[in-house]
Order: structure tokens, then C-alpha cells, then sequence
């Protein structure tokens, strides 16, 4: 018995909506741009590359260099034919330490830490204080005439 062997054209898979979805997110997931750049034009080919340039506002051949692995196409030109093919990008959070953080923080009624440090030139306000004035503004004024004085 004799194995035939047929060649795989992702292009046959690309046939609905929800399908180049499921392809295009999954390849997002992940996180190889050189692919992502192949995933947008093997899709571009499947619905036809020179209506999508045209939707897309731009010229066929620059669509064609632009999705090619190794190509760095700008956000604009990335987001034009994501547009122009129908969909949209979104965004998620990357991992469980972030969604852990957010919950943790939204558990215990404060906003969750940015990272971001005080380096000392901004007033220190407490809980008490902001209670006590009723706003954030409030009780950085009097935190600053407390300083003055």
C-alpha cells in the first residue's frame, strides 16, 4: 500500500468569517510577528489582495511588501487592513499575574498598583485625609499649607 500525501494550503481553511477569526487570533496568541504578518496575507489572498488594497486605501503592490514576513509595517497600515478585511483588534491581558492583581485590588476596594513611583513631588494623601475633605484636591491643599506653614 502506497501513502499519498497532499499538500496543505491554509487558503482551503479560510472560508468563513469565524474561521480566519479563530486563525488570526490564535496567531496573535502567539506573539510572532513575522507569522502574524503571513496569517494577514494569506487572508489577504484568500478574499483577493487587490480588492482588499483598495479597501484598504492602499496600492497593491505596497499591501504585498507591507505582509511580508520580515516587513515592519507601521500600526496604520496594520490596523487598514484589519479594517478593510472586517474585523477589529482587541486587547486582553497577557496572564494571570495582572488578572490577579485587579482582582486582589478591586477585593479590597483600592486601584490597583501602575507601577508608577512617587518620587516625592507629589503630596502623600492618606485615606484619613480624604475622608475628612471629601476630595483628593482638597486634601493636597491642606497638605500643602500644612508644608508651608
Amino acid at each position: 500500500m502506497t501513502l499519498q500525501l497532499t499538500t496543505f494550503d491554509i487558503l482551503d481553511s479560510l472560508y468563513s468569517e469565524e474561521a480566519i477569526a479563530e486563525y488570526l487570533s490564535q496567531v496573535m496568541a502567539d506573539g510572532d510577528d513575522d507569522e502574524l504578518l503571513r496569517a494577514l496575507g494569506h487572508v489577504a489572498k484568500a478574499r483577493g489582495m487587490a480588492q482588499l488594497a483598495k479597501d484598504a486605501g492602499v496600492g497593491r503592490e505596497s499591501l504585498y511588501k507591507a505582509l511580508k514576513p520580515g516587513a515592519t509595517p507601521g500600526y496604520a497600515t496594520v490596523g487598514k487592513v484589519v479594517r478593510a478585511l472586517g474585523f477589529k483588534i482587541g486587547v486582553s491581558p497577557a496572564g494571570r499575574p495582572a488578572q490577579a492583581s485587579l482582582k486582589k485590588a478591586a477585593a479590597s476596594g483600592r486601584k490597583p498598583n501602575r507601577g508608577t513611583k512617587n518620587n516625592g513631588t507629589q503630596a502623600k494623601v492618606g485615606a484619613p485625609e480624604r475622608k475628612k475633605t471629601g476630595t483628593l484636591a482638597a486634601a493636597k491643599a491642606s497638605q500643602t499649607a500644612k508644608r508651608r506653614a
